[in-house]
């Protein structure tokens, strides 16, 4: 089951269901439609429905939200022994530890990508990584499931998670902010689609500084 009907929780509901997981239910979310559209036939239901239902549940809920919302479904009894799943960069598995209390096997799972919450992110996640951190015992689960996602795990340690959160909000809020601020001065002289002209610009220098990123350092 999925709780959070954004742009990340229906995507990762796809995903696993191609997987061969079957959905047992959703909540709702701003955009019930489009959900709909990414996840047919798939219940939309509260979030204790969804707990009852479900062997796996996926939490993909905003950032601020996510300890309120396992803390509150503790204080409802509402959590049950099962596998949970959140997909928040920043959090490792502590902020699930009042559902652990109740028999749920804690994994933080998160993928790297940039989600547009429709059918194109399934492409994108067969050609991503996907940062994991789980209890060692139950590690293997959460690499499995992030490889069910098309995604190559990379183990996060728990007190490395700030850090980690820290580099993806770098990469895609500075870059985004760059190519905000170079297609406005296009604009301002009369360049029609700068986002167009500055396609294959930004996207070979990206490329050319992760190829670079990713080369030995020379001695």
């Amino acid at each position: 089951g999925i709780i959070g009907a954004g742009r990340v929780g229906p995507v990762i509901g796809a995903a696993l269901g191609g997987a061969g997981h079957a959905v047992v239910g959703i909540t709702s979310g701003s955009d019930d439609d489009r959900v709909a559209g990414i996840l047919p036939g798939v219940p939309v239901l509260d979030a204790e429905e969804v707990l009852r239902r479900s062997e796996l549940v996926i939490i993909a809920v905003p950032h601020d939200e996510l300890p309120g919302l396992v803390g509150g479904l503790s204080e409802l009894g509402a959590w049950q022994p099962g596998q949970l799943v959140h997909t928040d960069p920043a959090y490792g598995i502590g902020v699930l530890e009042p559902a652990q209390r109740s028999g749920a096997i804690p994994l933080a799972v998160h993928p790297a990508i940039s989600f547009t919450g429709t059918s194109m992110d399934l492409r994108q996640l067969q050609a991503s990584f996907a940062a994991v951190t789980a209890p060692a015992p139950v590690l293997p689960i959460a690499q499995a499931l992030a490889v069910e996602l098309g995604c190559e795990p990379v183990v996060i340690d728990e007190e490395d998670r700030a850090a980690y959160a820290e580099a993806i909000s770098t990469a895609s809020e500075f870059s985004r902010a760059i190519i905000g601020q170079s297609t406005s001065l296009l604009r301002g002289i009369g360049v029609e689609n700068p986002g167009g002209y500055l396609s294959a610009l930004v996207q070979s220098t990206i490329e050319t500084a992760l190829r670079d990123a990713s080369d030995p350092p020379a001695l």
